[in-house]
């Protein structure tokens, strides 16, 4: 399985609309799946799309306006896991 770059906006903005608790639990569901190996999980300090954020990139796919639940759909879907 090639390791996916995941990178999840720490800026003020993302940070208290919601990425704090994204944070745990995207680390939580990696741990869950045991696919920590697979993946390079980074914060970022902005990716310039305040008004769209939360932001969190799966390679370069952007979602916005992410949640928890939001950001594990994308994973599921991302690494085939129902």
């Amino acid at each position: 399985m090639e390791k996916i770059e995941l990178t999840i906006c720490l800026g003020s903005s993302c940070f208290s609309r919601g990425n704090k608790t994204t944070l745990r639990i995207i680390d939580d569901f990696l741990k869950e799946h045991n696919l920590k190996q697979h993946v390079h999980f980074r914060g970022n300090h902005c990716f310039g799309m305040c008004e769209d954020g939360p932001i969190l990139k799966i390679n370069d796919q952007v979602l916005k306006q992410v949640n928890g639940e939001r950001a594990v759909k994308a994973l599921k879907a991302h690494f085939k896991i129902d």
